[in-house]
């Protein structure tokens, strides 16, 4: 349950403790059946509380936490501007999780990137990521083998505005947007932002980086499938 949606745990008609337990089978039983790969998206976010307050994230972030322990999935994680109780929440769990994660969507500091990579976990780029000069100044220092690449579609496109659009002179042109009301199978839906935009991620980020963008894509697909499977080797 994203931080964003935590009140949905006090909310829930038979009780917070039904949808922890519901939560619990379904992990237990989609890594069972091989069809799940992570487990989240859940964390803290103190950008948005007027959705959730401080204390019910942070109380059902550690709640959801205990199910990560028993059931030993890779972590699928969100940090936003929470990093200090981000941080010492997951350092009372580290050694319980040994496969670690991605903390997607990255947008901290740099020391904050850095201490997420030397407690093991990846760090997941997208158009948010790349927003803003100190954005790029981060992005460019995430060593190669704690990268994942990512689009967040719908949301997390890159604009023209962002600091990113300097770095994608070289990117493969994009399918034409349209309206939703004109939409083929050779367009993508104007306002929306979709997979198959991450080439742009993976330019930006090898531009940023001064790297060839097979470099960059190499790093980004060896860890994935790492750290979650994904049926190869």
């Amino acid at each position: 349950v994203h931080p964003c949606s935590a009140m949905t745990f006090e909310k829930y008609a038979e009780g917070p403790d039904a949808l922890l337990s519901a939560l619990r089978d379904l992990a237990i039983k989609t890594k069972a059946a091989g069809t799940a790969a992570a487990y989240g998206e859940f964390g803290l976010d103190y950008d948005r509380l007027h959705y959730a307050d401080k204390d019910t994230q942070i109380k059902y972030f550690r709640k959801q936490l205990d199910i990560a322990v028993e059931v030993q999935l890779p972590l699928f994680l969100h940090s936003r501007a929470a990093a200090e109780d981000f941080e010492a929440i997951l350092k009372e769990r580290l050694d319980e999780l040994p496969k670690r994660g991605c903390v997607h969507s990255f947008t901290g500091t740099l020391e904050e990137m850095k201490r997420i990579v030397d407690m093991g976990f990846d760090v997941g780029i997208n158009g948010c990521s790349l927003k803003t000069e100190e954005n790029v100044d981060v992005v460019r220092e995430v060593p190669l083998e704690r990268l994942q690449i990512e689009t967040d579609g719908p949301w997390c496109e890159m604009r023209p505005s962002h600091a990113s659009a300097k770095y994608l002179k070289d990117a493969p042109q994009l399918p034409k947007a349209v309206k939703k009301e004109k939409w083929t199978s050779e367009n993508m839906v104007k306002g929306r932002n979709e997979p198959c935009t991450i080439p742009n991620v993976a330019y930006a980020i090898a531009n940023i980086k001064g790297i060839s963008v097979e470099e960059v894509c190499e790093a980004a697909w060896n860890n994935s499938i790492k750290m979650f499977g994904l049926g190869e080797k």
